[in-house]
């Protein structure tokens, strides 16, 4: 029951409360960020896609650590669901001083994500951890993209863009080193049009 109602609060912080992070938002000092309302339109677009990834993750890993039964496996998500608050914090920041807003479909991804979570948990720790590999591997890739369709001088969305993409790998290589296996190829290829169609839709919603 503890574990249940530990699942549900983390749901309900992630979708209506105001994530409160625990390092300071990443700035590039000495370069202010200027930019006109059609790159603040295009910023934010980008932001609000990065704040869904933020709560999928969230998602994700109060899944796994609700469906695995190895307590040092799950002690290695909450960890990780903690680090991924910044992100979330940060990104929610940057949405707020581009004057945009969160996609409204945040309840539906937070589901879904959670229901993946659930699913890979189910299938045993090792694929679990596989999936966290998966995940975060594409999700760094997709933070490499956005440094290149950042506006050139949207410092502040670059310098957390870049600090998230640090993250996930480490992220990556923490879940490798706890025994992940590599999850088959037509099981990445699902994963990535799924991220694609999350993607193309919070762009705009």
């Amino acid at each position: 029951m503890d574990s249940l109602l530990r699942t549900a609060d983390a749901a309900l912080r992630t979708l209506f409360a105001t994530p409160r992070a625990s390092q300071a938002c990443p700035t590039l000092a000495g370069q202010p960020t200027e930019l006109s309302e059609t790159e603040k339109a295009q910023s934010g677009a980008l932001m609000r896609v990065n704040h869904v990834g933020e709560v999928c993750a969230q998602a994700l890993y109060t899944a796994q650590a609700f469906a695995t039964r190895n307590e040092a496996l799950r002690a290695h998500f909450t960890r990780a669901s903690l680090e991924e608050t910044d992100h979330l914090a940060w990104t929610e920041q940057r949405l707020q001083e581009l004057g945009q807003r969160k996609s409204l479909l945040n309840p539906l991804w937070y589901g879904a994500a959670f229901g993946l979570g659930l699913i890979a948990g189910r299938l045993g720790d090792p694929i679990s951890l596989g999936f966290v590999v998966e995940t975060e591997n594409q999700v760094e890739a997709h933070l490499d993209s956005h440094l290149t369709l950042l506006p050139a001088n949207d410092h502040a969305s670059r310098a957390i863009v870049a600090q998230m993409k640090d993250d996930e790998a480490r992220h990556a290589l923490d879940a490798q080193k706890a025994g992940a296996v590599e999850l088959p190829a037509p099981v990445k290829t699902l994963m990535t049009i799924a991220a694609k169609v999350m993607t193309t839709v919070a762009h705009r919603i």
